[in-house]
């Protein structure tokens, strides 16, 4: 019997099939540090222990995308290591914050599958839950990742496509125990918007661009330990390019909305996301949002607030899809989240 692990194929998945994924983690401080490193990240709840005590937490917890890509990368080699792309996400939630220290595992129950029309790929859905070291759910979300058949010929299974709420309520939505933001510092968290700032259907061009370099993804997917052949492998793509990990692009476009979302703080619901076409190294990152929508929260001085978030090529700002509904060839990342900014 062979010792090493292929992966699995789309074949080899059932519904209700539930996967417990290799390796539990612990996460430190320098997760924190590594990942300011990789990206433009200066949201000042992620940054200064001060900052999150006087915000009512006891420290300042990992960034939230930082806790989704330590869950996510234990997936990979069960869920999308003969993935060609990992195409969405839905009903995310941050259920818990995770602060160093902590030690990070995940599982995924399979909830949906779907052979292509071509019979040599299809699309599997799971539904994935990171739990710390007392048991408790940190963050849970779906994805979507279409995934190779090992044989063409084999039968294809019946069809079933999760019905998958398009919003978050925001009643569902988890605000951290003892957040508080009446008594929120604006000078140093950098920008004086706050949540009655802003406006449903206001757009905001975030300005600032990076450039992907080979090496920042390559670090960045090695520390979230995400092991899918196509961020790795350069023969394992007809074009020979090695894909940026989707999640690299998502912080990057985080870190730049800062510029202009300052004070959203904290990601807690993610409703919705779609890598509209791949990325490669040499390109040029850009970001600009839009107000969805916006709640009050029974916190203390936290409100909520529903955010589209488009990563560009560089392209225009504000331009989204064609006339024929498809995205646009400039656009990377379709991201709907709610965070927390203070009222």
């Amino acid at each position: 019997m062979a010792k090493t692990n292929p992966g699995r194929f789309f074949e080899d998945y059932t519904l209700g099939q539930v996967i417990e994924h290799a390796v539990p983690r612990t996460v430190g401080a320098g997760e924190r540090a590594l990942y300011h490193a990789l990206y433009p990240a200066r949201h000042a709840l992620y940054s200064s222990d001060e900052f999150a005590r006087a915000s009512g937490l006891p420290q300042s917890p990992l960034d939230d995308l930082a806790a989704f890509h330590v869950v996510f990368g234990k997936t990979v080699p069960d869920v999308s290591l003969n993935a060609v792309a990992n195409l969405g996400y839905g009903e995310g939630r941050w259920l818990k914050p995770v602060y160093a220290g902590d030690t990070l595992r995940s599982s995924s129950e399979v909830i949906g599958l779907k052979q292509n029309s071509n019979g040599k790929t299809g699309v599997v859905y799971v539904r994935t839950r990171g739990m710390n070291q007392r048991d408790e759910v940190v963050m849970e979300y779906v994805r979507w990742v279409m995934v190779r058949k090992r044989d063409v010929d084999a039968p294809a299974p019946e069809a079933v496509v999760p019905d998958l709420a398009k919003v978050i309520d925001p009643a569902d939505l988890v605000i951290p125990e003892g957040l508080d933001f009446t008594g929120y510092d604006f000078d140093q968290a950098g920008e004086t918007h706050r949540w009655g700032d802003y406006d449903v259907g206001e757009t905001i061009d975030h300005v600032d661009g990076v450039t992907l370099e080979e090496a920042e993804h390559m670090l960045a997917t090695r520390l979230w330990q995400n092991t899918a052949k196509v961020h790795f492998d350069a023969t394992f793509r007809p074009d020979g390019q090695r894909l940026i990990y989707g999640g690299h692009i998502i912080s990057l476009a985080r870190a730049l909305s800062f510029n202009g979302l300052a004070n959203a703080q904290m990601i807690v619901g993610l409703n919705g996301g779609a890598h509209a076409n791949p990325a490669f190294s040499g390109l040029t990152v850009k970001a600009w949002s839009e107000v969805l929508d916006k709640a009050e929260t029974s916190a203390p001085g936290v409100g909520a607030i529903r955010l589209r978030l488009v990563a560009t090529k560089g392209g225009a700002p504000f331009e989204l899809k064609g006339e024929d509904g498809k995205y646009l060839p400039d656009v990377l990342l379709d991201l709907d989240y709610w965070a927390l900014m203070p009222m």
